[in-house]
């Protein structure tokens, strides 16, 4: 658990996270590749790429050579706020606040009154080249303060924020000014005028707690979907790999719709296996009949039951943290689940002894969706919709149960070392 939680706090951005998991493949013996150049892949090879630096993609060839691939696909963005090009704000001749953005659809008042850092990357202009930098500020730097109660009677009544007033966050007073463009600079070894442009984030800065009873459960910012992405890596370091090519995928801009060239909306996983196939002297047909007899996980976290809102959730289909990994189902198909894909993991799951739930939305609920179905939109082949039971899902704090982190990867571990096989259209054999 702990390792975990230590994962989350080197992430505090997209960027950052793809570096975090960059690093652990480097140190288990990765080759990276430069997505800009030619493949030279080799049977029994290891290597991974990134993709805007804030999407990766490693794979594992078996030493027999090319062959269908079994996937895991996580994210690594989560909702939060985003610095405008120009940021800074002078109020009242005393505060600088920061101009900012909403990024994804977050709990806005789960931001206020919290420690906030900053966090993303910056373009810096050095011996005539842009370089990116990674930006952390490591600090607490900003707050969005609440208004009081006795100017905002109604707050717990309900209360409508609007995103250009109530969640502008404090900076410092008004001797900050300029202060911050100057941080960054000096984290970039350059000066000021020579930082060109940044995506900067904020990011909460309360550290993570395990509690509970018996220490049954976690919180801590960005689990939807680091926990995702932590586990299925750990999976995939771990697994002796079966006949298959294994991927591990972690996509970024889930939160908003996966429409951007490193998102699950973009050519980059088609581009990687596509790719692959070429360089293992595949062809076109045999790449095509391989993505045929492959299998994709979506991995993306899911509803906990809400032990004060029971009412909310479908009877007879809700599940609980700790009670293992999590298939999700849909009728209209916003998750790609469907009886093949259930039955295959279900199956992978009960012969690692990791527990399986299934959730639906109630029918007069309208759900969310993730990445699996526009995925599919670009590579067909069977997907499960999976992730882990939790609570307040968008929050920029929030809850899941201890247990679950362990029956991930185990659970992933089992899918990647399978042997599955489409006998037909119809018939698949584990």
């Amino acid at each position: 658990m702990n390792r975990f939680l230590d994962f989350v706090h080197r992430s505090p951005s997209a960027f950052h996270a793809v570096h975090t998991l960059s690093a652990m493949l480097d140190a288990a013996g990765f080759v990276r590749l430069d997505e800009g150049s030619s493949f030279a892949l080799v049977p029994g090879g290891r290597y991974y790429l990134t993709r805007n630096l804030s999407s990766i993609i490693a794979l594992t060839i078996p030493d027999s050579g090319f062959a269908p691939f079994v996937i895991v696909a996580s994210h690594s963005d989560s909702p939060t706020f985003k610095l405008k090009p120009h940021h800074e704000e002078e109020a009242l001749g005393q505060y600088i606040r920061l101009n900012v953005e909403r990024y994804g659809g977050m709990i806005m008042s789960t931001w206020l009154d919290r420690p906030l850092g900053i966090a993303g990357r910056a373009l810096v202009r050095e011996n005539g080249r842009l370089r990116t930098r990674l930006i952390d500020l490591g600090r607490d730097a900003a707050l969005i303060p609440n208004m009081p109660i006795h100017f905002n009677r109604e707050i717990n009544d309900g209360y409508k924020f609007n995103p250009q007033i109530d969640l502008l966050p404090l900076y410092g007073d008004v001797q900050a000014k300029g202060a911050l463009a100057r941080e960054i600079a000096a984290l970039c070894n350059a000066e000021p005028e020579n930082v060109v442009s940044a995506d900067l984030f904020l990011y909460n800065r309360t550290p993570g707690s395990v509690w509970g009873a018996q220490g049954e459960y976690f919180s801590c910012p960005r689990i939807d979907d680091l926990e995702c992405a932590y586990t299925s890596l750990q999976a995939f370091l771990s697994a002796q790999h079966g006949p298959h090519i294994s991927v591990f995928a972690v996509f970024d801009n889930e939160e908003v719709g996966s429409g951007t060239k490193q998102g699950a909306d973009s050519s980059l996983l088609t581009d990687v296996l596509a790719r692959t196939a070429a360089a293992l002297d595949a062809s076109d047909a045999e790449l095509r009949a391989a993505l045929c007899r492959s299998f994709m996980a979506s991995a993306d976290n899911a509803h906990a039951v809400h032990p004060n809102h029971p009412e909310k959730y479908d009877a007879d289909n809700r599940v609980f943290m700790n009670g293992g990994v999590v298939i999700k189902h849909n009728a209209n198909q916003k998750y790609t689940t469907d009886a093949v894909s259930s039955a295959i993991f279900s199956e992978i799951c009960a012969r690692a002894g990791v527990p399986v739930q299934h959730f639906t939305n109630r029918s007069d609920v309208l759900g969310g969706s993730t990445l699996g179905n526009i995925a599919n939109t670009h590579l067909s082949m069977n997907t499960v919709d999976i992730g882990l039971a939790q609570l307040a899902m968008h929050s920029c704090y929030e809850t899941a149960g201890s247990k679950d982190v362990e029956y991930m990867i185990r659970a992933l571990r089992a899918l990647y070392e399978s042997d599955l096989r489409v006998l037909s259209d119809g018939e698949y054999a584990i």
